[in-house]
């Protein structure tokens, strides 16, 4: 899994994934459920903070989202498995 820096991506194509994303995943955003322009407009500022990362699994072919921490430990368990 790598991850894929924003800026590589159209803004069309970014916005796919996290759509998709959202959709998949589903939220909670409590009593006041969000527009789903909101969630992509949250979702894109934690992407932009560096709190969210786009990754790309080369065995599934597809784009992720995940927090940078997941992604990290991501990494870390690999380094694991690879020097066994």
């Amino acid at each position: 899994m790598i991850e894929i820096p924003q800026d590589r991506l159209s803004p069309e194509l970014l916005t796919g994934i996290i759509e998709e994303f959202i959709q998949r995943e589903g939220t909670d955003y409590g009593v006041n459920e969000a527009t789903m322009d909101n969630k992509i407009q949250q979702v894109k500022k934690q992407i932009v903070r560096g709190e969210v990362v786009i990754t790309f699994d080369q065995e599934t072919e597809s784009c992720n989202l995940l927090t940078r921490t997941n992604f990290q430990c991501y990494q870390e368990e690999n380094k694991q498995q690879e020097s066994q």
